[in-house]
C-alpha cells in the first residue's frame, strides 16, 4: 500500500490544472535510487550482443519480421571484432534447439512464445514487434552472460554467419559431436528417488510457476478492467464540457472536471501500457524459464535412472569382474556432470531472478506512485 500526505489547502480544480500534492516520493524515482548490481562485471566482459532495428519483409509465400543482431567482441574465437547480421524468429528458435541438443546439462533461456500473445490481434503491430524485440534481446544477452553457452559453436555461427539458411542445409555433423559425451538417454529407465537437493529444486519450481501463473492471470484481468474503465472515462469527460456549454454560470468548474478526467485518462493509459509492455513479459519469461529448468531436471533424472539400472545389472552378474565396466563409469560421469551444471545454472538463475524481480517490482511501484501523483 502507498500512503500520501496531502497538505491542507484548496483542492478545487477551476481549470483542470493538477494540484501540488508534494507527496513523499514526489518525482524522485525509486528505481533511480535503487542501486542494482547487475552489471558489476561489465568491465571484464568480452562479448556484447544487441537486437534492434526490426524490419517487415513481404514475400509471395509469407510475411515476416527480421531483427538486426549486432555483436562486438575481443574473443579469439571470432575472426572480426564486430558483426551485424539479420535474423528472424525461426533463426532464434533454431539456435535454442541446437543449444539444447549440444548442451543438455545446461539451462537454456526461454524464447518468447511463437504465437500471438493473448489480447494482441496483429503480430506485425509496432507494440507486438517491440515486445518481441526486447524478449529476443534478453534471450541473447542471457546466453552471452553464460560461461559455457556463450562459447558454443552454434551460438558463434548464429552471431556471425551472413547466410544462416545455407549453414543449416550443410548439416551439423561436425558441431553435433560436441554434445555426444553428455547426451542423455531416453530409455525405459525409472528413477527410484530424486536426491533431496534436486527434489527441493523440483518442488520449488512447481510452486514458483504456480504462483507466477496466478499473478499473470490476475494481472491480465486487472489490465482488462483498466482498459474497460478507460473507455468509460473517455465517454464520461466530454459530457461535462457539453453541460458547461448549456449553463454559463457553471461552465468554469464543469470544464475543470472535464479536463481533470482527461488527465486521468492519459495517466491510466500510460499505466496500462507499462503493465502490458514491461510487467507481463517478465512474468511470462519466468514461467517459461521454470519449465526449461524442469526439463533439465527430468534429463538429469533419466541419466541417474540409467546409471542405477546399469549398476544393478553389474551387481546381478555372477562372474567376478576386476572393475566396473567402462559404460557404467561413463554414465556416472554424466550424472556428476548434470549435477554440477544444474546446480551452477540454478544458482545463476536465482541471482538473475532476484535482480529482475527487484527491478520489476520497484519499477511498478514507481509507476503507480507517478500515476497517483498525476
Amino acid at each position: 500500500l502507498l500512503f500520501f500526505s496531502f497538505p491542507k489547502q484548496d483542492l478545487s480544480l477551476p481549470n483542470g490544472t493538477p494540484v501540488d500534492t508534494s507527496s513523499p516520493a514526489s518525482s524522485s524515482s525509486l528505481l533511480n535510487r535503487l542501486q542494482l548490481d547487475d552489471d558489476l562485471d561489465g568491465e571484464t566482459r568480452d562479448l556484447f550482443v544487441t537486437v534492434d532495428d526490426p524490419k517487415k519483409h513481404v514475400c509471395t509465400m509469407e510475411t515476416y519480421i527480421t531483427y538486426r543482431v549486432t555483436t562486438k567482441t575481443t574473443r579469439a574465437e571470432f575472426d572480426l571484432p564486430e558483426y551485424s547480421v539479420r535474423r528472424r524468429y525461426q533463426d532464434f528458435d533454431w539456435l535454442r534447439n541446437k543449444l539444447e541438443e549440444s548442451q543438455p546439462t545446461h539451462l537454456i533461456p526461454p524464447l518468447p512464445e511463437k504465437f500471438v500473445v493473448k489480447g494482441v490481434v496483429d503480430r506485425f503491430s509496432e507494440e507486438f514487434v517491440e515486445t518481441r524485440r526486447k524478449a529476443l534481446d534478453k534471450f541473447l544477452k542471457r546466453i552471452t552472460d553464460h560461461p559455457v553457452l556463450s562459447f558454443n559453436e552454434h551460438f558463434n555461427v548464429f552471431l556471425t554467419a551472413k547466410d544462416l539458411n545455407a549453414y543449416k542445409k550443410q548439416g551439423m555433423a561436425l558441431l553435433s559431436k560436441m554434445g555426444e559425451s553428455v547426451k542423455y538417454v531416453t530409455g525405459g529407465y525409472k528413477l527410484r528417488s530424486r536426491p533431496l537437493e534436486f527434489a527441493a529444486i523440483g518442488e520449488y519450481l512447481d510452486t514458483f510457476s504456480l504462483k507466477l501463473g496466478t499473478i499473470d492471470r490476475i494481472a491480465q484481468r486487472i489490465i482488462k478492467e483498466q482498459l474497460e474503465y478507460l473507455v468509460e472515462l473517455r465517454e464520461y469527460g466530454p459530457v461535462y464540457s457539453t453541460w458547461g456549454g448549456l449553463e454559463v454560470e457553471l461552465s468554469e468548474p464543469l470544464e475543470g472536471v472535464s479536463a481533470c478526467i482527461g488527465n486521468c485518462c492519459t495517466a491510466l493509459e500510460e499505466l496500462s501500457e507499462d503493465m502490458t509492455e514491461d510487467f507481463l513479459p517478465v512474468l511470462r519469461e519466468y514461467i517459461l524459464y521454470s519449465e526449461s529448468m524442469k526439463n533439465v531436471l527430468k534429463k538429469r533424472d533419466q541419466v541417474q535412472a540409467e546409471y542405477e539400472a546399469k549398476l544393478e545389472a553389474v551387481a546381478l552378474k555372477k562372474e567376478d569382474r576386476p572393475k566396473v565396466p567402462t559404460d557404467v563409469e561413463k554414465c556416472q560421469d554424466r550424472v556428476e556432470c548434470f549435477n554440477a551444471d544444474l546446480k551452477a545454472d540454478m544458482e545463476r538463475w536465482q541471482n538473475n531472478k532476484r535482480q529482475d524481480f527487484r527491478q520489476l517490482l520497484m519499477g511498478m511501484a514507481d509507476k503507480n506512485i507517478q500515476y497517483y501523483e498525476k
